[in-house]
């Protein structure tokens, strides 16, 4: 079996280039007892990837130069000596950025029969849902009445946190970078959004929009925009820090906001997650997803990049503020 890999050609320096990456044909091994093959048919980009792209400590291994980088993806088994896993199946995996792989099965999932697109489990059912939904009931407790401020606000994680926000009763407002994307999230009922790309000042805008102050504040991007939440929290406020894309291609330490002293001042709590350490809560939040996408509480929104080769430039665009919803690679 021939098959094609992304590899890390070299590591970024600021914003990633197609410099950095490279497409690599191989030959798969024949199966042996135990294991089957998986033909890719979804990818997932996301901005945390960037971090692994830097040789240093973190939470996750950092890539490696000139190996496979991986991801969220969705595949068919289209050959197997697996009982588990059956000739047809669908499952779930971190073997994105290649077409095609042997496997053992270890760290992966069957999916469930549904009528949605697989493509969901890589967002709005996958990672970047689970994450809104973590940062929103499980670090910030968000109670109805409050008023919640969500950055990066139509991205895979921002968009379902607002929609989240809206249905457990509070006041959201959101921050996006385009006229475009401002109109997409008030379709789905968001009325007070900021286009923070336009707007002279955030701090006053934000004000504007919230003028009894902000209670939560999902963080996605960090810099002006946390300044400008720490200007407008109220007292005892809560920030559940789950990114800042702001300064992920910065090729030199960012400096911090200036108020940073108004967490104290204002008894604010601030934590950041990872929410793969919350991963046991995911039959829970599965459960009530499913049932919000099938009401149509809950809409998914999809920016969808053709072919494998094409996946660097779903990621590069992640940066440049290409995607609305979740940012994804059909590969067949």
């Amino acid at each position: 079996m021939q098959a094609q890999e992304i590899i890390m050609a070299s590591r970024p320096e600021g914003m990633p280039t197609q410099a950095n990456f490279s497409l690599k044909q191989l030959e798969l091994p024949p199966l042996k007892p135990g294991e089957f093959l998986v033909k890719n048919l979804w990818m997932s980009v996301d901005p945390y990837m960037r971090g692994r792209m830097i040789d240093r400590e973190s939470y996750i291994a950092p890539f490696a130069l000139g190996e496979a980088l991986e991801g969220g993806a969705i595949g068919e088994v289209i050959e197997s000596n697996h009982e588990g896993f059956p000739v047809g199946s669908k499952v779930s995996s971190m073997k994105g950025w290649r077409s095609h792989y042997v496997t053992d099965g270890t760290d992966h999932t069957l999916l469930p029969d549904t009528p949605l697109s697989e493509s969901h489990f890589l967002g709005v059912l996958g990672m970047p849902g689970m994450t809104a939904w973590t940062g929103l009931n499980r670090i910030a407790q968000l109670k109805a009445g409050e008023t919640l401020f969500v950055s990066a606000a139509s991205g895979a994680v921002g968009s379902v946190a607002c929609q989240l926000g809206l249905l457990m009763g509070a006041k959201v407002v959101a921050s996006v970078g385009s006229d475009e994307k401002a109109e997409a999230l008030k379709a789905m009922g968001i009325q007070q959004v900021i286009n923070y790309k336009t707007t002279p000042n955030l701090s006053q805008a934000l004000k504007a929009a919230a003028p009894q102050g902000v209670d939560v504040y999902f963080e996605n991007v960090g810099g002006e925009h946390l300044a400008a939440a720490l200007d407008n929290m109220n007292d005892h406020g809560r920030i559940a820090v789950c990114g800042m894309i702001a300064q992920y291609n910065d090729t030199a330490p960012t400096p911090g906001p200036s108020n940073l002293a108004y967490i104290i001042m204002k008894k604010l709590r601030v934590e950041g997650f990872i929410v793969f350490e919350h991963w046991q809560h995911y039959g829970e939040f599965a459960k009530q997803m499913s049932e919000w996408l099938a009401s149509g509480k809950v809409k998914a929104e999809q920016t969808i990049y053709e072919g494998l080769d094409n996946a660097p430039a779903a990621f590069i665009g992640l940066f440049e503020g290409k995607n609305r919803g979740k940012m994804v690679v059909k590969l067949a």
